[in-house]
């Protein structure tokens, strides 16, 4: 990147990639030209295929990388990779976006990209700059190109949307594909239901068969055969065990269990059940093996398995649905309290569809349990839809707006809330509670009691300039459903994080706490005249 008139963004570690595409390209040469090799001499030329292929994509990969590139100038925004090249004006943007992608590792690191919305809708992701959030030289590069964007474009808004997978902007056709692809598997498998329970059905009700019973019906009933086994195969832990037969009869081999194969020795003279051309049956003297026939019950119970799995993603669109008026950077409620109603629901609905798949009405009892399943789930649904509700700041603060009791009467209360800026009452983010009533309002690494390594908030300095829900930018640490108060601490901004029933009293603890002794009129203002009475 460079200074001045014109910034470009180049990707880091331009060598390294340049060397990685051309390893790359010379591996997926030699792999090819050793698969065409063996290719004609009949060897196996597959696996030279697949390494042909694996350098190809990851020359491809590095190709792509070292070659793109973002110029902004006063002119507007030009991005160029390897497969396509575009650019806009500054006129044209309405806003700048930070999409955050978060990386499954030891270290839980955020990657950062920017978007760019234009005025006609679209949104384009640049390919950089791109690099860790918390990173100074990324925060540098965003920076700039918003500078740019204030001098020749005409933005939006002063504010930065950051993206994560909890904001309501955040894509969700993954989870409405994965949805619909789950309910679909419980559609499938709930149609096999009556087959299985016909063909399990049927196995129980095989009879032996006789001399007299015809060639062609033969595969109808259960046909015993003696057979010796040759050896068993049961080295490998945590998996099937193999039994092999004497002479090949009446077949070479066939999969069990291990603990079967263990069960069984070399020279044991076992019998044979087939039926339908499939052994189902090995006994002997000291061990039987039955091949499992899954019934009308075991499909009936992975259909609704599917179908509560595919509830959790489809939990995952109605909140999306539910918010779509909300900025697209808000974060939106957890899914959990859906997930919660689904586990229930499982702990009823999957027995009674494996041990009564055909009818849940049976009798009395099965009635008694579907009726009582049912009124259950209803319940957890409708908490599930009450947790997970949008609640504003304005609505939160009319709620609670007649207090049962002020907290001297209350005494020492613990609230879970915590600031997300460094502070002296804050120091390393330590703060996980803030305790008011008994003595003034201070942050403390526990639930109480007692005030043990509390630190007193400085009510004095603080200023409370706006209530609002969780934005992206809050971290991926605040609970969706919590608010965010802005608060201003002798010219540092400050933000504080609680339930928004729990941040109402603690603000109002903060304006009732009189002023320290010896305070100046300038530090004796009223917190509540600072607040805002509809601010979302």
């Amino acid at each position: 990147m460079t200074e001045g008139r014109e910034m470009i963004c180049r990707p880091r570690w331009k060598r390294t990639l340049w060397s990685c595409a051309g390893v790359g390209a010379a591996g997926a040469a030699g792999a090819a030209a050793c698969a065409v090799g063996l290719a004609h001499r009949g060897g196996p030329w597959g696996v030279w295929a697949a390494v042909a292929l694996f350098f190809a994509l990851t020359g491809a990969a590095a190709l792509y990388a070292v070659t793109a590139r973002v110029t902004a100038d006063a002119h507007g925004l030009r991005s160029r990779t390897l497969l396509r090249r575009w650019s806009a004006p500054w006129t044209d943007v309405v806003d700048l976006r930070v999409y955050l992608r978060h990386e499954l590792n030891h270290r839980a690191e955020t990657t950062g990209r920017v978007s760019v919305v234009l005025r006609d809708g679209r949104k384009r992701l640049l390919p950089l700059p791109r690099g860790l959030y918390e990173d100074a030289d990324f925060r540098a590069t965003l920076e700039e190109l918003r500078g740019l964007h204030r001098r020749h474009g005409a933005p939006g808004s002063d504010h930065l949307p950051v993206l994560s997978y909890r904001t309501r902007g955040r894509p969700w056709a993954g989870a409405l594909s994965l949805f619909v692809l789950l309910l679909a598997g419980a559609g499938v498998a709930a149609s096999y239901v009556p087959d299985a329970g016909s063909y399990e059905r049927a196995w129980q009700t095989a009879a032996p068969c006789t001399a007299q019973t015809p060639a062609d019906e033969r595969g109808d009933c259960l046909s015993r055969v003696p057979a010796v086994i040759a050896r068993t195969d049961a080295d490998r832990p945590k998996q099937r065990g193999w039994l092999y037969f004497d002479g090949g009869r009446p077949l070479e081999r066939i999969g069990v269990s291990r603990d079967a194969a263990l069960a069984f020795e070399a020279g044991d003279h076992v019998e044979v059940t087939v039926w339908h051309g499939q052994v189902m049956k090995v006994a002997g003297e000291g061990h039987v093996w039955s091949e499992h026939v899954p019934g009308a019950g075991d499909v009936a119970a992975l259909a609704a398995a599917l179908a509560l799995a595919a509830g959790y993603p489809g939990a995952k669109v109605v909140l999306r649905l539910r918010g779509r008026r909300r900025p697209d950077d808000e974060v939106l409620p957890s899914a959990l309290p859906f997930a919660g109603a689904l586990v229930g629901t499982a702990l009823w609905l999957v027995p009674l569809c494996y041990l009564h798949p055909a009818d849940p009405f049976a009798s009395g009892g099965v009635t008694a349990w579907t009726a009582g399943g049912s009124v259950g789930t209803l319940v957890l649904f409708g908490w599930a839809w009450r947790a997970t509700r949008l609640r504003t700041p304005a609505a939160a603060r009319e709620a609670e707006a007649a207090p049962s009791s002020s907290p001297e009467e209350e005494g020492e209360v613990f609230l879970p809330a915590r600031f997300l800026e460094h502070t002296a009452y804050n120091p390393r983010g330590f703060g996980t509670h803030i305790v008011i009533g008994g003595g003034p309002p201070a942050v403390t690494p526990h639930s109480g009691p007692g005030r043990f390594a509390a630190k007193p908030i400085p009510v004095e300095r603080l200023t409370v300039g706006q209530v609002r829900r969780v934005r992206g930018d809050d971290g991926g640490t605040v609970p969706g459903n919590w608010h965010i108060a802005e608060l201003d601490d002798a010219g540092e901004p400050v933000r504080l994080a609680a339930a928004p029933a729990d941040l109402t009293r603690i603000l109002r603890a903060l304006e009732s706490e009189p002023p320290p002794a010896g305070s100046g009129p300038q530090n004796s203002r009223s917190l509540s005249s600072s607040i805002p009475r509809s601010a979302s």
